[in-house]
């Protein structure tokens, strides 16, 4: 199987080598898109600094089967008709939580072009409940 690769990579170079340079460019892209990725440490920090308000993105359904203290719902689909209940928080940092950290990556760049300061939370609420930290219904 390696064989096989290697002889596919020298035969192909400039194939490889496209292929190497637009995933290079694919992961920039992503990083600098969705703004700060923020760890559950961090996350925590944050709100107990009373620096940061948790956005949490998720459908109102998935948001009443758990959350994370203090969080704000605003639905994924109603951020522009409702970023204005934000505009109190904008001396704070916005740490956008999602499912699993698809959406929150876009919605941080609708934030910041707001005005707001956002983040989001790597990993959304799925790494929150991997490192075993409450929620509350």
């Amino acid at each position: 199987m390696l064989a096989n690769l290697i002889e596919f990579v020298t035969n192909h170079y400039v194939l490889s080598g496209l292929f190497v340079i637009l995933l290079v460019l694919l992961i920039v892209t992503e990083l600098r898109r969705g703004g700060q990725s923020l760890s559950t440490r961090e996350l925590t920090a944050l709100v107990n600094a009373e620096t940061g308000v948790v956005v949490d993105v998720r459908p109102s359904k998935e948001f009443s089967g758990g959350h994370i203290v203090g969080a704000l719902n605003i639905p994924y689909d109603k951020l522009t008709a409702r970023i204005a209940e934000l505009e109190k928080h904008k001396d704070k940092t916005l740490v956008v939580v999602d499912a699993m950290g698809q959406h929150a990556g876009t919605v941080c760049r609708e934030l910041k072009k707001a005005g707001f300061n956002a983040a989001k939370l790597s990993g959304g609420i799925g790494s929150w409940r991997g490192d075993n930290l409450p929620l509350v219904k």
